[in-house]
């Protein structure tokens, strides 16, 4: 079993303490999607673009109603600059792509699969 040594220790810390169960199944899902589907490596890069996309989703869940003025402003623009981010990181993997999978693919939807069962 890896511990994925490819990945700094920080960011596997921030995916157990930052989302809720089912933002952890929606993380892993995108994982499953980019690395199967898509071709994307395991890296920083899909954690990332994993990590984005599961914090645009959560941003989506907000119920606007009752938001006005700055806070509304607040919560537009935080989802532009996480559309942003999603994108930067996007563009990294689809130069990176490949068309097989190797231990570290594996080992990645492995690792935060045990993760969400624990």
């Amino acid at each position: 079993m890896s511990d994925l040594p490819f990945l700094r220790p920080e960011l596997k810390e921030k995916f157990i303490k930052d989302f809720a169960l089912s933002e952890k199944i929606f993380f892993l899902s995108k994982a499953k999607e980019a690395i199967f589907q898509k071709g994307y490596p395991a890296c920083e890069d899909l954690y990332y673009f994993c990590y984005f996309l599961t914090l645009k989703q959560r941003l989506s869940n907000i119920n606007t109603a009752g938001i006005y003025g700055f806070q509304k402003i607040l919560l537009v623009y935080g989802k532009k600059d996480i559309e942003d981010m999603i994108k930067i990181h996007e563009d990294r993997l689809k130069d990176m792509k490949k068309d097989y999978l190797d231990s570290r693919d594996i080992e990645f939807i492995e690792y935060f699969n045990r993760k969400i069962q624990k």
